[in-house]
């Protein structure tokens, strides 16, 4: 990315100008870091010297972010499950594929609950991926209830002894009061038969600064553990992701980058970073 790189290069050379940090603060904002945010970096930059900036800006950014374990928890000597929630058109159901695939290459035994029912494009999504990569999927009705197949999913997946349940769910945000209802069904019927240990919310990387409001009304309707941010290519601003776990003070997990079963990786935030701040 190296959004900011052309930026430190300079100041490292010479005192910024007025210029020169308008500049920097508009590219700050562009980037949808988000305005209190790139002020708070605009405040270094005027007052540190430039040879010690660039490591004064990413131990700031740093200092920000979560503390929390980024790793995807797997339960010991039983089933793991996840939810993962998100806005429909995030590249939800394609990080529900990607994911179990990762597991699966982990030597993990995986199957997936397509409880994304009011959209049948979602279903068949899931169910194309499943093939592809080799993992099963529990499918219900279409219009049917989302926690009617999230429950028969983790009642297989219990008795057949897989490590992994991992549940697509709607993405619809028509009211908060019916995302939390169907949400807090989903979560309430599978815990019936497992624990729910992860809740991923999969943030759009293109998204701007929505994407913040949007992962507060899901943290809101059910208690998000994780962030996989998708579509970090190399046209994303990138400022978002950093934005919306600072915000929300919930660890990245995951990045997707492309649209392969394989692109998918953990999230390190100092390599991360490190990428905004050098020169493209």
């Amino acid at each position: 990315m190296g959004l900011f790189g052309s930026f430190f290069t300079k100041f490292s050379r010479s005192r910024a100008t007025p210029e020169d940090i308008n500049e920097f603060r508009k590219v700050l904002i562009e980037s949808d870091i988000g305005a209190d945010f790139a002020e708070e970096i605009v405040g270094l930059v005027e007052r540190e010297k430039s040879e010690e900036l660039s490591k004064s800006v990413a131990s700031h950014i740093r200092a920000s972010l979560s503390d929390s374990d980024r790793a995807i928890v797997k339960a010991d000597g039983r089933l793991t499950t996840i939810l993962v929630v998100g806005v429909n058109g995030t590249g939800k159901t394609t990080t529900v594929a990607k994911l179990a695939n990762q597991l699966k290459s982990s030597g993990n035994r995986v199957i997936l609950a397509a409880a994304d029912t009011f959209r049948a494009a979602a279903v068949e999504q899931l169910e194309t991926w499943g093939a592809r990569i080799g993992i099963p999927v529990v499918i219900g009705k279409v219009n049917g209830d989302p926690a009617s197949v999230a429950f028969d999913a983790a009642t297989r997946a219990k008795n057949e002894g897989f490590e992994y349940l991992i549940v697509d769910t709607a993405g619809r945000l028509h009211t908060k009061s019916n995302l939390m209802e169907e949400l807090g069904k989903v979560r309430r019927v599978v815990e019936k038969v497992s624990p729910i240990d992860e809740v991923l919310f999969v943030l759009d990387g293109t998204t701007g600064q929505n994407g913040i409001t949007q992962a507060k009304s899901f943290a809101e309707a059910v208690s998000l553990t994780g962030i996989v941010v998708t579509k970090l290519d190399g046209s994303t601003k990138g400022g978002i992701a950093l934005a919306t776990e600072r915000a929300l003070k919930i660890p990245i997990k995951l990045v997707g980058t492309g649209e392969g079963a394989t692109d998918l990786s953990a999230f390190e935030p100092d390599a991360y970073i490190s990428d905004l701040l050098t020169q493209p």
